[in-house]
């Protein structure tokens, strides 16, 4: 209900409140669920991210690739999400601007995005499993400037994408 709130009205007006009218709930039972606004954001954040990175993960093990066609599709599929500027990932995140909470979360968020890097990437790299989790911190901070950029207009997607593929390929070669 959340997501949906999020989605038809916007992300200021998720309040306990409000979910819980929406939710046909008590308002201590959703209390009970979540003490502040900011813990549910958090929560609504982290579930999310959650679903991209395990819907790509799973894909990829579903139906395992080659090396090039793996880093086409990791690089590709990482500066698009990376990029966006609509949608409900980037509302609740702007709902958390400024919170101390939000910078505990995203770091948690991209540490997940350097396991799942590590766990595509790990059956076409002869990397130690060490080495291998160093190297995709950088490619996932990478791909962050990267979609950065993209955002600011200082390159296009193509050639971000193009960027970030050359990176993972000699990353792991």
């Amino acid at each position: 209900m959340a997501r949906t709130i999020v989605r038809e009205e916007g992300a200021d007006r998720l309040t306990l409140g409000h979910l819980a009218e929406r939710a046909g709930l008590s308002k201590p039972v959703i209390y009970d669920h979540f003490e502040t606004r900011s813990v549910l954001l958090i929560a609504l954040y982290r579930l999310i991210d959650m679903e991209v990175v395990d819907v790509f993960r799973n894909a990829m093990a579903r139906d395992p690739k080659g090396p090039e066609e793996t880093v086409s599709m990791l690089s590709a599929a990482y500066i698009r999400c990376a990029s966006k500027t609509d949608g409900e990932f980037q509302a609740v995140g702007a709902a958390l601007a400024g919170s101390e909470e939000k910078a505990v979360v995203f770091q948690e968020l991209l540490d997940n995005c350097v396991q799942m890097f590590v766990e595509v990437l790990s059956a076409h790299s002869q990397l130690s499993d060490l080495e291998l989790t160093r190297c995709c911190v950088g490619l996932v901070g990478a791909g962050e400037a990267l979609a950065g950029s993209l955002r600011r207009g200082r390159c296009r997607e193509t050639e971000a994408i193009r960027t970030f593929n050359a990176l993972i390929r000699a990353a792991i070669h």
